[in-house]
């Protein structure tokens, strides 16, 4: 089983006409989208999150009906919202409703007990690891699990929510082993840095394999160093949303079905990584042939057996 910790956002899709705005709102979040996409793929997936009461909150646990929510709060306050638009490209920007909301307030109490208990991995970050209250108990949390798991992060960064100096990458490599983060990502938190040496950095820092998601031009991934160059499916593009979040789904899911999860992925090799990210690549690009983050299930890629 993989855990999933952090939140749930209401991707509101914005419509234009004369006079109004319409809003055509989809179940988003990035931690969310990879507990869901983990669960349709066949992995078991618990989701730790806290999940408001209101309308969205009700659409979030739709969308999660096949993940484990034993250890989700039910939360006073109201759900995140981020209103998207769409570029040409189907590359959304989102503007955030986020203040006070339910998925930024984690108390040490939320998060004790037995929330892991049966977990091999535990994937986290995206704005509950940099929105306060809660962004130190997540962080605190990570780190006490990586004595026990497997322990995976995306940046997922949000510029207009948090700072750059909020997204301690080099402090979360320390309980890292899987970091995946996108081109943009790695542009804003070291703009105009090769990305060779941001790596090797991140691999000296405790982070034992790095992933750089670059849409359409596929991926690098890069093992303690030793890097290989992944290429994406081509597809017709809806938009996309959640494809980051699909491609960290995918990359776990491959991992476990390998039995390579549970602790500081000693047993891999870079072969087995270029593997593992052409299944996430794939996954990713069916991502992006529907609208918002929603992995089709009727066209899902399977695991090939080893050898």
């Amino acid at each position: 089983m993989i855990a999933v910790l952090g939140e749930c956002v209401a991707d509101g899709f914005a419509e234009r006409r004369e006079g109004e705005l319409t809003l055509r709102v989809l179940p988003g979040g990035g931690p969310a989208n990879t507990a869901a996409a983990l669960a349709r793929l066949g992995t078991r997936a618990r989701f730790l999150g806290r999940l408001s009461g209101d309308v969205f909150g009700e659409l979030f646990r739709e969308r999660l009906a096949g993940v484990d929510l034993a250890y989700a709060v039910d939360a006073r306050e109201p759900s995140t919202l981020a209103v998207a638009s769409l570029d040409g490209d189907g590359k959304a920007r989102y503007s955030f409703h986020a203040e006070g909301t339910a998925d930024w307030q984690w108390t040490a109490a939320e998060l004790a007990g037995p929330v892991l208990d049966g977990a091999r991995c535990l994937h986290t970050g995206s704005l509950a690891l940099v929105r306060p209250p809660g962004r130190d108990v997540v962080e605190a949390f990570a780190a006490a699990a990586a004595a026990r798991v497997t322990v995976s992060v995306d940046p997922n960064v949000r510029p207009s929510l948090a700072s750059r100096e909020a997204y301690a990458v080099e402090r979360w490599c320390a309980f890292t082993d899987v970091l995946r983060l996108s081109d943009d990502d790695l542009e804003f938190l070291r703009p105009g840095e090769p990305v060779e040496r941001v790596c090797d950095e991140w691999h000296a820092a405790g982070a034992r394999l790095v992933v750089v998601t670059k849409g359409a031009d596929g991926a690098l991934v890069s093992l303690d160093g030793a890097r290989a160059e992944v290429p994406a499916p081509r597809v017709d593009v809806v938009d996309t949303v959640g494809a980051g979040d699909a491609f960290t789904a995918g990359l776990l899911h491959w991992l476990d079905q390998r039995g390579l999860l549970g602790g500081r992925l000693d047993g891999l090799d870079l072969e087995q990584v270029r593997e593992a990210a052409a299944f996430a690549a794939e996954v990713a690009a069916l991502t992006c042939t529907v609208a918002g983050a929603d992995l089709p299930a009727d066209r899902l890629p399977r695991v090939p057996s080893a050898g």
